[in-house]
């Protein structure tokens, strides 16, 4: 399994990369593939390479189907990595494949991370990771479009008329930081050329609607905000509600009404991000990690200046985000335990994740280390922030069962946004699903 290592083009949905020595390597790390944190990771793994006599490569392979192809192998036993990735919603699915590591979250250890971070990686009392990088979600929006919608009378007028034809109330645009999910559709439907023509952009927003557990994880920020959970305190699956139907029919109407690109049910983060730095999309909900590639000029000159990130927007119990934690632990079938472990000891210093900071990653660090890179970096300063706010885990969602539930979803949701299931039956599936997996 995983012989082959896929080299492909910075932004492609599927990144793969290896270092060119392998044959020289003590150790090979398999970690999560694209973004800023393949980048920063990289660069740790060069300072590591240049200071220890140990030496380490990477490993990545397509995100589709990445935590079912590691499982395969790590419960068959493979020793082709010995450093693999964890996450808050698997590592109890996992830990029986990994070693424990509370031997190495030392006093050091404990001033770089809170320990909120270490416990995002923790399963029964053990940890198993170090926690690498916070995941959760921004609405990214161009304040140039916003600001002259705000200003522009004319545009005001267009606005109220778009959303009283389409949403039967004669609306305001406001700031998004004070939006509610009918402002969103509104603003999106207002920033689509199709509806309105003399939108200087083409589509209002995208959304990522690719049969794929992440996706869903972005969508249900929705579903929280209007109170939803994956189940009740008595342990009942909870799918069938008006959280889950309002949340499902947002993503629908704003596709019915091609406010989103209209081959958005093949797009993830890659294709979300490329939509955006066209300077073709007004706003978008989007993971964390992008803000570190949008402010890179260069690769996004059509945004250049003209973005900014606020929490998503708010249901009738406020805004919400789903929210999860990274990090990096030791395959139990590795032969070189000694090696694995130097390497997680490096990467958990202070040194050592506050490069990783200014390169780009988003790891869960105490504050000091936060203020240290946040002149460049503000997106973290809002990450801790809208974790203690918005953030939401829901309930079941770290249980060995979640990454099948979150795939299911994704199953069935996804079709009833293409319209290949009606909503009834894709709820009635998940629920059924989710009853087997937690025997209710």
């Amino acid at each position: 399994m995983m012989k082959s290592k896929i080299l492909a083009a910075a932004g492609a949905a599927i990144i793969t990369a290896a270092v060119s020595t392998a044959a020289l390597a003590d150790i090979t790390i398999l970690a999560w593939p694209g973004g800023p944190a393949e980048v920063a990771l990289r660069k740790v793994v060069d300072k590591y390479n240049e200071t220890s006599d140990s030496k380490a490569e990477l490993l990545y392979f397509s995100r589709d189907n990445f935590f079912d192809k590691m499982l395969a192998d790590s419960a068959a036993g493979s020793t082709e990595f010995d450093v693999m990735l964890t996450a808050t919603y698997n590592v109890g699915k996992y830990a029986p494949f990994m070693v424990p590591i509370n031997d190495l979250i030392t006093d050091d250890v404990m001033t770089v991370f809170p320990q909120s971070a270490i416990d995002s990686q923790a399963y029964e009392g053990k940890v198993y990771g170090i926690p690498t990088d916070l995941s959760l979600h921004f609405l990214y929006y161009r304040t140039d479009l916003i600001d002259e919608l705000l200003s522009n009378d004319e545009w005001k007028a267009k606005y109220g008329e778009i959303s009283e034809e389409y949403l039967g109330t004669k609306m305001e645009p406001k700031m998004p930081d004070a939006w509610t999910w009918d402002d969103f559709i509104a603003s999106a439907l207002f920033f689509t050329q199709s509806i309105n023509p003399d939108s200087p952009v083409r589509y209002g927003t995208v959304l990522q609607m690719k049969n794929l557990l992440f996706n869903i994880m972005i969508w249900q920020g929705t579903v929280a905000s209007y109170g939803g959970n994956w189940m009740d305190a008595d342990g009942n699956i909870t799918i069938d509600s008006d959280a889950y139907r309002k949340g499902l029919d947002i993503f629908k109407k704003i596709t019915e009404l091609e406010a989103t690109p209209g081959d958005s049910n093949s797009y993830e983060y890659a294709e979300a991000n490329g939509a955006f730095g066209t300077g073709q999309v007004a706003f978008f909900i989007q993971w964390s990690a992008a803000y570190a590639e949008f402010i890179n000029a260069d690769d996004y000159p059509a945004i250049a200046d003209k973005f900014d990130i606020t929490h998503e927007p708010a249901g009738s119990e406020g805004p919400k985000t789903h929210f999860h934690a990274l990090g990096l632990g030791i395959n139990k079938a590795s032969e070189k335990q000694d090696e694995a472990k130097a390497f997680l000891s490096f990467l958990a210093s202070e040194e050592v994740m506050s490069m990783y900071a200014k390169e780009g990653g988003q790891p869960p660090v105490v504050d000091t280390i936060i203020q240290a890179v946040a002149s460049d970096r503000p997106d973290m300063l809002a990450m801790g922030d809208h974790t203690g706010k918005y953030g939401i885990v829901m309930n079941g969602s770290t249980a060995a069962e979640a990454l099948g539930v979150y795939s299911n979803m994704a199953e069935n949701f996804t079709a009833y946004w293409n319209g290949a299931l009606d909503q009834d039956t894709a709820i009635a599936n998940v629920e059924a699903y989710m009853k087997d997996a937690y025997g209710k």
